[in-house]
């Protein structure tokens, strides 16, 4: 398969922005060893998920076209989401977080293409295509799930992160990506953990987006449903991790009801979990998401959305009773009793209505910035948005007028109106003017040698969010971490095992004479002393063969191997329980 990137009609429609992220799937960079280490997991997943996961996972492996016995191709889940209305991109390792659920609001799902190694097969901190083909894929057929997936990501990418959210996340992918590598120096991994730790000790106050990505943790990737006494999995971490699918079932691990306080209840991805929640079904997720959805700015606005924008120091919305969006960001506000009273912006800003950037109020008319006041005109009841014409007459505010406007909190804005825009309402929601002079108390905040002044309309801010109101308003381009994943090296030693590892994948597929085994099984017992799951393989091909003594021969290796590398020996007696029917742990 070559390395174009596949796509469907939801694919079409992503913006730009989104569409940097993806990058081909060369499903020939897959090898044999990983094509065993998929092949294993999914082998020991469907054995002890089907006891343990909600219904949904098996029918989703169906309806979405995942096979047990080779990893999966972005074009063949293309092909089959579209049916249930979604799609798959590939992604190299985690990407930011607000791109991540702005994916899922478009019905599209991320997968980390590259695959874990053999030595990390249980788990790995990186996210990888078990996690993501294995893990969300399934549950996202059902549909009562996949809104709730779609609805997050619609809500999680408004999210405002603080100034510390980005380093942490680079720091988390680079500690993922260091972990999940062969042959990093211990002392790399440790200057890694070191950093989020430290910025885990250091965030402050939980953002928006830090809180949103917890209640993401503890259900879309952690997530149980049921009862406390009997629950069953459906998190896409646990589905897709052999090890913690099976701890987070004994007692080690405490259960408690899902609830809102679990945004506040932070995790650590390179670590078991050591509580899970528990939600009754997938409409309370909803009804949980909805409730956190209720206390962001994207919803109550005001002067602490304001605050949480200049906060974050990156790009961001603010809406205005009018209708009005203000995207750039925000660097200043002046408040009075508790009220803003003036915002504004520095660096390229932009003008918007419902999403659509007004004409000739992009970032090239507001290169620099943007400052209006907000609220009401000092001593009237009546805003400027809920006047009449007769009463905006009897004010002066018509074209072609001198007005001097005093706004509560003491904005003064004097000068001659040139034009208005109005909403769909009817209701002023902008007015220029020309020699205008904007001042607080002694404060100059414009002035006539700067050109002409826009001035918002809006009695109050309604909403502020993450990210631009027009897409399409910004470049949004070269947001792409900094970071790489690192992939496996080539040696001869590799390439001679990996040549082992295909010729028995070949006597499976093709079902071919099993007389290769027993050179392909001295050979790595000659060459490859350390590795475990070739050996598995080839007791699974001789089980139902005459070849009882080859047989006998590898299952006494493996248990020499058990003693030899007593931390794989639990993966070994997996492996063969799921061959000679004997009952899973």
């Amino acid at each position: 398969m070559n390395a174009s990137i596949e796509t469907n009609p939801l694919l079409e429609r992503l913006p730009k922005h989104l569409k940097q992220f993806i990058k081909p799937q060369d499903y020939s960079d897959y090898t044999p060893i990983n094509q065993a280490v998929w092949r294993y997991v999914m082998r020991k997943n469907v054995d002890y998920l089907s006891k343990v996961a909600h219904s949904s996972y098996l029918d989703g492996l169906r309806k979405t076209g995942i096979e047990i016995d080779s990893i999966p191709s972005m074009y063949g889940m293309n092909r089959i989401l579209t049916e249930i209305g979604w799609a798959a991109v590939a992604v190299d390792g985690f990407i930011p977080p607000n791109a991540f659920m702005e994916f899922q609001a478009y019905n599209v799902l991320v997968i980390a293409s590259d695959i874990r190694q053999l030595e990390h097969i249980e788990y790995t901190p990186a996210p990888d295509i078990i996690h993501e083909g294995a893990g969300h894929a399934p549950i996202i057929a059902n549909p009562e799930y996949a809104e709730y997936l779609r609805r997050f990501g619609e809500i999680g990418c408004k999210a405002i992160s603080s100034h510390k959210d980005y380093q942490m996340y680079e720091a988390i992918r680079l500690l993922s990506i260091l972990k999940e590598a062969e042959d990093t120096p211990q002392e790399k991994i440790d200057e890694a953990e070191k950093a989020v730790a430290d910025l885990q000790n250091n965030m402050g106050e939980l953002s928006e987006m830090a809180q949103i990505r917890n209640l993401h943790w503890w259900t879309v990737e952690y997530g149980l449903i049921g009862t406390v006494e009997n629950p069953k999995i459906y998190g896409a971490g646990l589905l897709s991790s052999i090890g913690e699918s099976a701890w987070c079932m004994t007692d080690n691990v405490k259960k408690i009801p899902y609830d809102i306080s679990a945004a506040n209840q932070n995790f650590d991805i390179t670590q078991l979990q050591p509580q899970l929640y528990v939600t009754p079904n997938f409409s309370f997720l909803s009804l949980i998401l909805e409730e956190f959805a209720n206390k962001m700015a994207l919803r109550t606005g005001g002067l602490s959305g304001i605050q949480k924008l200049i906060h974050s120091n990156a790009l961001g919305t603010i809406e205005l009773s009018t209708g009005l969006q203000i995207s750039g960001v925000f660097t200043n506000v002046i408040q009075d009793e508790g009220k803003p009273v003036y915002i504004q912006t520095t660096g390229k800003t932009a003008l918007s209505y419902r999403e659509k950037e007004l004409v000739g109020h992009g970032t090239l008319t507001h290169p620099e910035g943007f400052g209006s006041p907000i609220g009401k005109l000092k001593g009237f009841n009546l805003a400027i948005e809920d006047m009449s014409p007769k009463d905006l007459q009897a004010y002066s505010i018509v074209e072609n007028e001198t007005v001097k406007l005093e706004f509560e909190g003491n904005i003064i804005v004097e000068g001659e109106i040139i034009t208005g825009s109005r909403n769909l309402h009817g209701e002023i929601i902008l007015i220029s003017f020309k020699n205008c002079t904007v001042t607080h108390g002694e404060t100059i905040l414009f002035q006539p040698e700067w050109g002409n002044y826009d001035m918002a309309i809006g009695k109050k801010v309604v909403s502020a969010f993450s990210g631009p109101a027009d897409v399409n308003s910004f470049d949004l381009i070269n947001s792409v971490p900094t970071t790489t994943t690192i992939k496996a090296k080539h040696t001869d030693e590799r390439d001679d095992l990996e040549v082992l590892y295909q010729t028995v994948r070949l006597i499976r597929e093709n079902k071919d004479s099993k007389s290769e085994l027993k050179s392909v099984f001295e050979k790595l017992k000659e060459n490859h002393g350390n590795d475990w799951l070739l050996s598995v393989e080839i007791a699974e091909l001789l089980k139902d063969s005459n070849e009882e003594q080859l047989l006998q021969e590898v299952l006494i290796y493996l248990e020499q191997l058990k003693i030899k590398r007593a931390e794989v020996a639990h993966l070994i007696a997996g492996g063969l329980d799921l061959i000679f029917n004997k009952e899973t742990v």
